[in-house]
Order: structure tokens, then C-alpha cells, then sequence
């Protein structure tokens, strides 16, 4: 999502692009996947004054509005993502703690098999999947 879109997005919506919800913003972008924490850490390379609490109130508004996403990659903070690049599974070493993202047709059949036996419509752009990469196994 371009730099105009987000602006354009966040007026429709009836919000003002401060610089701290475009600092977030561009930091999520730039971050790929990122905490609270980290994506702070990179705004504040170049606004020192911004706080976690503002980071964490903003990143709610944007989840909010459908621009960013977060998911869960372990215990702890969850991750944040833009929404555009929110297609696909996480999957998770537990040995070296790497990330690899794959597309969510590799869990189609689980998608079908829970619609077809249980009647549940399944999001698997929250699923992450844990275990062992090839290097660790």
C-alpha cells in the first residue's frame, strides 16, 4: 500500500494522518513482521518522543481500520504485518526460531475438511505452525 493510500484510507475513515500513524505505518511496512517493541525501536530512529503506549494505541486503530493485522509467532508480543501482506501461514521453527511464510493453499484441505465435518469457515491467515525446519530436524 502506497503512502498515498494510507492517507487516503485514514481521511475516508474520518481520522487525520498524524505523523506518528505515519511513522507507524511505514515502519510496519519496512519491518515486514515486527512487536510493539521492535516497531517502536524504528520509529524512534526518527521521532525520539514517541512512547510504546502511543505505538500500541495506534496500531489497534490500524488493525481496526483494516490496514494492519497482527498474529501470534510464539509466547510472546504478537507480530504485526500490513493487511495487504497478510496472505499467507506462518510457519515457526521452534530449534533456530525462524519465520517462513507459505501460502494458505497448503492448508486447504484442512480448510475444506473442518467446513465439510464441523460447518466451520476457517481463517488460516492466523494459523502459524510449529516445529522443526529442515535445518534443525
Amino acid at each position: 500500500m502506497s503512502q498515498t493510500s494510507w492517507h487516503e484510507e485514514l481521511r475516508a475513515k474520518g481520522y487525520r494522518v498524524t505523523p506518528q500513524r505515519q511513522l507507524v505505518l511505514e515502519a510496519v511496512k519496512a519491518l515486514e513482521h515486527a512487536t510493539p517493541e521492535e516497531i517502536c525501536a524504528k520509529v524512534r530512529e526518527t521521532a525520539r518522543g514517541v512512547n510504546i503506549s502511543t505505538v500500541y494505541r495506534t496500531l489497534e486503530l490500524l488493525e481496526d481500520l483494516g490496514l494492519v493485522t497482527h498474529t501470534h509467532l510464539g509466547h510472546g508480543a504478537p507480530t504485526y504485518h500490513l493487511t495487504e501482506d497478510a496472505d499467507h501461514v506462518h510457519v515457526v521453527c521452534r530449534g533456530c526460531e525462524a519465520v517462513f511464510e507459505v501460502s494458505p493453499d497448503l492448508a486447504a484441505d484442512l480448510v475444506k475438511r473442518l467446513d465439510v465435518e464441523h460447518g466451520f469457515v476457517a481463517d488460516v491467515h492466523h494459523l502459524t505452525v510449529f516445529g522443526l525446519c529442515r535445518g534443525c530436524r
